[in-house]
């Protein structure tokens, strides 16, 4: 894994990059360091991508992913959709999290970059895109909502899964074999929280994902849409073509309990194993044991440190480390752990790209969660590469 940034007077960029056989795989963060309008932030945006694009040797036809964290979705909408920043094929997902560094806006990109002949192609349609490339269809949904005239989380959720359920069976893939992430965005999760995660039990359940097969890695945490009367707003990861053989669901037992213990339905982490590179993705993962309590209650530093302990935890039945980190989102509950959750980054993890947004957890006692996407060479004949 290789780490760079790129800083100017508007915008900082840290990015990772990982060289596989066929293909690069970029991570960056961009972060505006001007304390302007929406459209002056946007802009020092577009200024960071056209830096990035000219060292790299990259163009917008190799982003794959954009997530816009933002301040204010509801009056920031019109300038975010109609930005020339996003005239590319990509999968893009905007959500109200407010970086907590005081910017209105940051960014998160994923790029695939081909090497020789390697052909990625797309297709886009609404909130869903599809990347065909070497035997894989990696389909990317963002920006799902639910029946907004239905005021219910339980409700949205099960009208968000109709709809993405219709959309993978439309490309032959199925919810249990090849949905690999989902992000669940929830508007007042103290209160919503709950509808949301009975809609996706009884899903799962009517689709045979138990504790006894597997769920899906994910985050639930809060977030919001532009229109305050959607409550769920989704986004996922999905591949076809890929083998359940290439799949692995990471637990940390010693460290983390199963999530099924505490009413909720998902896996701690999945590791994908293509040709080339192992992709691991790690849920929204926070200071908890493994008989499901609050580790360090109260406390912002204890947190923090277990927090890393249970991610570790998890890489290392991947065979990974914190070395192999490519992106991370840091979710704080409160703005005043900030300051100190900042200077532990800092000070432990220069090199990584990520980002410390505003997004309750859906228990208030957890003051931290952290996610993350980590890359490992690997040589697997058996499968082809990314």
């Amino acid at each position: 894994m290789y780490f760079d940034k790129i800083k100017t007077n508007l915008v900082d960029i840290n990015y990772s990059k990982f060289d596989g056989a066929n293909s690069e795989e970029y991570n960056i963060i961009m972060q505006p360091t001007i304390n302007g309008s929406i459209d002056e932030q946007i802009n020092a945006l577009r200024l960071g991508l056209e830096l990035f694009f000219k060292k790299e040797a990259c163009t917008s036809d190799d982003i794959a992913f954009q997530r816009l964290f933002v301040s204010d979705f509801t009056n920031q909408s019109a300038d975010l959709y109609n930005a020339d920043l996003f005239n590319c094929d990509c999968a893009l997902s905007i959500v109200q999290q407010s970086p907590l560094n005081g910017n209105k806006v940051a960014l998160w990109t994923t790029i695939y970059k081909g090497k020789e002949n390697a052909i990625f192609r797309k297709e886009k349609d609404d909130c869903k895109l599809v990347i065909d490339h070497n035997g894989y269809q990696h389909m990317y949904t963002t920006q799902m909502i639910g029946d907004k005239d239905n005021y219910c989380s339980y409700d949205q959720t099960n009208h968000i899964f109709d709809d993405y359920l219709r959309m993978l069976d439309g490309h032959n893939l199925t919810l249990k074999e090849h949905c690999i992430r989902t992000w669940f965005y929830v508007r007042d999760i103290d209160n919503n929280y709950a509808g949301m995660v009975k809609a996706r039990n009884e899903i799962f359940d009517q689709y045979q994902m138990t504790k006894d097969t597997h769920f899906i890695t994910s985050t639930g945490i809060e977030g919001r849409f532009a229109d305050p009367s959607a409550l769920v707003l989704l986004d996922t990861y999905a591949v076809g073509g890929i083998k359940p053989e290439q799949i692995k669901f990471l637990e940390a037992r010693d460290y983390l309990n199963p999530t099924h213990e505490y009413g909720v339905a998902f896996e701690r982490g999945t590791a994908v194993d293509y040709g080339d590179r192992r992709q691991i993705f790690i849920s929204g993962t926070a200071s908890i044991d493994n008989k499901g309590e609050i580790v360090h209650v109260g406390d912002i530093h204890g947190q923090i440190n277990r927090t890393f302990e249970n991610i570790q935890a998890l890489l290392s039945e991947a065979e990974s480390n914190l070395d192999d980190i490519s992106s991370m989102i840091v979710y704080l509950r409160d703005v005043a752990d900030y300051n100190v959750t900042e200077a532990y980054m800092k000070k432990n993890y220069p090199h990584l790209p990520y980002i410390i947004v505003l997004a309750p957890v859906c228990r208030p006692g957890w003051l931290i969660e952290i996610e993350c996407i980590a890359v490992k060479e690997i040589n697997n004949k058996a499968y082809n590469c990314f």
